[in-house]
């Protein structure tokens, strides 16, 4: 085998222990996630983590991070693709949709990360709290935009409605089911929501 082979698989691997920690994260939470679990999931022997980990908080702080990059990613990336001149709460509203899927579907480690953060060490959260305000940022231009268009209710504080948004928005990952109900279902709920709970009540 080549070296460069060798490092494929290698690289490879590491992908496979931090996803494998991603899901149990979900799963578990940070004080329930055992590398015998990990590895379990990820098909390697215990033992191998610490090849590449040196150790489970590393692990851990790994699959945090990746979370919190791909749920920018995908929101942001859902942003881009809108339409130029789309009004801004009609840009909220693709948001809400980008974040739902992300966090219900499409990445364990963007779930892991939302449910995760709060249970760790401090010394932990620090190293993530830049990557957070970096999302809440995304957010917090476009509760600007909205504002700035008219289609913001001016009785409401634009920080204090948006971390409710978006509290309302993560603690979707508590409780649903996707045997009770469809996600689509849920992001038009959570649209619907969004939009008649920030809207001005004259529309410009």
């Amino acid at each position: 085998m080549t070296e460069t082979a060798r490092d494929t698989k290698s690289a490879r691997t590491r992908r496979r222990v931090v996803d494998a920690a991603a899901h149990v994260l979900v799963r578990r939470g940070y004080a329930g996630t055992r590398l015998s679990d990990v590895a379990e999931v990820a098909q390697v022997q215990a033992p191998a983590i610490y090849y590449y980990f040196a150790s489970r908080d590393e692990l851990i702080d790994e699959a945090v991070a990746v979370g919190l990059h791909r749920a920018r990613s995908l929101v942001s990336e859902a942003l881009d693709a809108a339409p130029p001149d789309l009004r801004a709460i009609d840009r909220l509203g693709i948001a809400v949709a980008a974040h739902l899927r992300t966090l219900l579907t499409h990445s364990d480690h963007a779930a892991a990360a939302v449910r995760t953060v709060p249970q760790l060490p401090e010394a932990m959260r620090e190293r993530h709290r830049q990557a957070q305000r970096d999302y809440v940022d995304v957010w917090r231009a476009l509760v600007a935009q909205v504002r700035a268009e008219g289609d913001l209710d001016p009785g409401l504080d634009p920080g204090t409605a948006l971390m409710v948004v978006l509290g309302a928005l993560n603690w979707t990952a508590e409780w649903w089911d996707p045997a009770r109900g469809s996600l689509d279902g849920v992001i038009d709920a959570a649209q619907r929501l969004v939009r008649d709970g920030l809207a001005a009540t004259e529309q410009p």
